[in-house]
């Protein structure tokens, strides 16, 4: 009795074990059955390319569709309807040189490739879903934005003070858009000072571009030039610290990046003609296919070539004042007479055409039909942030300005966040 009894209870406790050994076998299998059908982990890009192969190429010059996808497998006759596909989305011919290209391919397959990746830059790219039915579409990587504040001491100049530090270039060009009414940047100082607050913006917590300038000081000949960035009026605007816009009616200069070569004058020695006469114009020198801006709003009401002058454009902009810029390699698309233009806009680009030594363009300014220089005139501001909002104005600039004042050790402290897609 006593041995049947322990017989039930070793057999008991067999079975026992062996339910468990039974459960954490199947157990072990589900567990291994939902690691087969987990969904793979989507790459940079969010494609899913487990067993595919990846090929990183760069774009060459002259390079085509045909040239890269061909030794691929691709067939030409897809590659025409890829290139076709691509118009109402991104077409092939907006590839770049230098870019960069992602290839993700299966070769023991038909179709060997199955997408293409297109990368525009740091942030945006270009899907070329080649699988079964081609399907094309733009994205964005996710980036984060953070304030960050940068400050310098002018040795030589705005571009080589950032690059000692280190400093995103851009943050020059930005700063001269909002103060191209207030500051000659030609003429900038050893011993100017600036400090900034701006986005900067990272992919993968690397910096890759910078987004708003929100608030800066730019110290120019012992003078403090403010501006806030403020966005409930019309538009984005920059505010100085009284509320009055820093936009002026006109552009202190037609372009960007350039150096003043020669100044209005009533007696210059005129390097061709080799004689004194009057030089009532403004010349900024320049490579040639530089970008000229129209510094105002107006109408164009000459787009011509005279012998002197060589391909020019002029812009009535109000009943007193009218501009004229000569010397042109070319005209911008769409620039003839009627054609309105806004402050800004470009209307031809840099050349030599025409009575000039090399490439620059001849500024001439006229006020009340007689040619003035344009350095020497006082522009009306695009006015005042609006009575109605002042008052958050004024919450907005204390807030920015004492981040101005504020040590850089605390306000990089004190910065904001954000994982979004750019645009």
């Amino acid at each position: 009795m006593a041995l049947n009894k322990t017989l039930r209870k070793i057999f008991s406790t067999g079975v026992l074990v062996a339910l468990v050994v039974l459960s954490f076998s199947a157990c072990s299998k589900k567990i291994q059955n939902t690691a087969q059908i987990s969904k793979p982990k989507p790459n940079e890009f969010g494609l899913a390319v487990d067993g595919l192969i990846e090929v990183r190429d760069t774009i060459q010059t002259d390079e085509t569709l045909s040239d890269i996808l061909l030794p691929h497998g691709v067939s030409q006759q897809k590659i025409n309807e890829i290139e076709k596909k691509s118009l109402d989305v991104f077409p092939i011919r907006s590839f770049r040189a230098e870019d960069e290209l992602y290839i993700y391919a299966k070769w023991d397959s038909v179709e060997t490739v199955k997408y293409l990746v297109y990368k525009k830059d740091p942030i945006n790219y270009v899907v070329f879903d080649l699988r079964d039915t081609i399907n094309i579409y733009k994205k964005q990587k996710p980036v984060t934005i953070k304030q960050v504040v940068a400050s310098g001491v002018i040795k030589s100049s705005l571009f080589q003070t950032l690059q000692e530090k280190n400093i995103n270039l851009e943050i020059a060009s930005r700063l001269e858009d909002i103060y191209g009414w207030q500051i000659d940047f030609f003429h900038i100082q050893p011993s100017d000072s600036f400090k900034v607050i701006y986005e900067e913006i990272s992919v993968d917590g690397v910096p890759v571009d910078v987004g708003k300038i929100l608030a800066s000081n730019f110290n120019y000949h012992k003078q403090n030039y403010y501006a806030f960035y403020y966005n409930k009026e019309k538009g984005d605007q920059y505010f100085d610290e009284k509320g009055n816009s820093l936009k002026r009616m006109f552009l202190k200069a037609p372009l960007k990046y350039s150096r003043i070569s020669s100044r209005y004058s009533l007696n210059r020695y005129h390097p061709i003609l080799h004689r004194n006469k009057a030089h009532l114009g403004t010349d900024y020198a320049a490579p040639t296919g530089t970008p000229i801006m129209s510094v105002g709003n107006g109408v164009v009401i000459a787009a011509a070539y005279a012998s002197g002058n060589g391909n020019y454009v002029k812009i009535k902009h109000t009943a007193t004042y009218t501009t004229q810029y000569l010397h042109m390699s070319h005209f911008a698309k769409g620039i003839h007479p009627g054609v309105r233009v806004t402050q800004g806009q470009v209307i031809g680009y840099v050349g030599s055409t025409g009575l000039a030594t090399g490439p620059h363009v001849c500024f001439r300014f006229w006020k009340n039909g007689k040619q003035v220089d344009p350095m020497r005139e006082k522009y009306q501001s695009a006015g005042p942030v609006s009575k109605k909002n002042k008052p958050d104005f004024d919450l907005v600039k204390k807030e920015w300005m004492d981040k101005l004042n504020a040590s850089e050790t605390q306000l990089t402290a004190v910065h904001s966040e954000n994982t979004k897609s750019h645009g």
